[in-house]
């Protein structure tokens, strides 16, 4: 089915080519003015100004919009969600009035073992209708592609039950959507003091399932004091490496302690939260490929200082804005 938009004031976002945005490229939102779109089976066929229209399409489709003078935007890529929950936690909010900080609330059971408790006994089927539901709401507020993690199993069963919800959504969704595979969000109680057992239970018992299913994009590692440590991770994500799964990583959300130049090291597509940040990690991650994901609200909710975009922009650092939309921070 063909779709032409016409008299459209602005087309915003136009790019000959992709490309990897730094510094005052930023800043650049390339535009054609009084134009026209054609959309062919929800894929972009033809644009130009509307002078160029009887050139460019001779013969126009039977399906005509009239934009009567508004802007067309590109729809938003969210590429950091949790949109996979059995429940939320607003109850921490108030830990997080008292002043309780994050790593508090974690120690004392909430947080991701929290949202881990209540998934487990959740039903599949539950699971997925409740984000069907978040990710139409977000369709309606203009994201277009979504990045989805699990990371609220922890354990084999959970974690592949979260996927296979994300896998569903992505056959039935309009959305682009992508998953990633976030086993080592946290460690399980039983495994609190054996941090060995649980990553080869992520090695042995997790990764080859999630492969042979197909059900992972990505692989993510919450790389922080107290959860998993540089090692761990360099560890984890080369055993994800062996199934086709690039890195996308938390790091530097409460710490610096090395997260950054590990993850450039390991080719990662991006690092995501960088609250926390030394003038040597801007350095690195600004002569690097990967991407710095910036997650304001999870700032916002936290009640932390904000991710130094400037000093990463300025720096030339390639950055980008997502949600962190999940059950208890953002």
């Amino acid at each position: 089915m063909k779709t032409l938009f016409i008299n459209i004031r602005h087309l915003a976002g136009v790019r000959e080519q992709t490309i990897l945005l730094r510094g005052n490229a930023l800043a650049e939102l390339p535009s054609v003015e009084h134009a026209f779109l054609l959309v062919e089976d929800g894929l972009i066929a033809a644009y130009g100004a509307m002078h160029e229209l009887e050139i460019m399409l001779p013969h126009l489709p039977p399906n005509v919009v009239d934009a009567a003078g508004q802007t067309v935007l590109p729809a938003w890529c969210d590429s950091h969600t949790h949109l996979v929950f059995a429940k939320s936690r607003e109850e921490e909010f108030v830990a997080k009035i008292q002043g309780k900080t994050y790593a508090e609330i974690a120690a004392n059971g909430g947080g991701i073992l929290n949202s881990a408790r209540v998934l487990e006994d959740t039903p599949e089927d539950v699971l997925y209708e409740q984000a069907s539901t978040r990710l139409r709401e977000i369709a309606l507020m203009g994201t277009g592609a979504i990045e989805i993690k699990s990371g609220y199993g922890l354990s084999v069963a959970a974690e592949l039950k979260m996927l296979r919800v994300i896998a569903r959504l992505k056959r039935e969704s309009n959305l682009l959507i992508k998953s990633s595979f976030l086993g080592a969000h946290t460690y399980p109680t039983n495994f609190k003091e054996d941090h060995d057992a649980y990553i080869r239970s992520i090695e042995e018992e997790m990764l080859p399932v999630i492969a042979s299913e197909q059900l992972a994009d990505y692989i993510d590692v919450f790389c922080e004091e107290g959860f998993f440590s540089v090692a761990e991770m360099e560890r984890i994500c080369k055993a994800g490496a062996r199934y086709g799964l690039k890195p996308k990583l938390h790091v530097n959300q409460l710490t610096s302690m090395g997260g950054i130049q590990s993850a450039v090291k390991l080719n990662a597509v991006s690092v995501d939260h960088l609250e926390v940040m030394t003038q040597e990690d801007i350095s690195c991650l600004a002569d690097s490929g990967t991407i710095g994901t910036l997650l304001p609200t999870a700032a916002f909710f936290l009640r932390m200082a904000y991710q130094p975009a400037r000093q990463l922009i300025d720096a030339g650092a390639a950055i980008a804005v997502a949600s962190d939309f999940n059950p208890g921070s953002s």
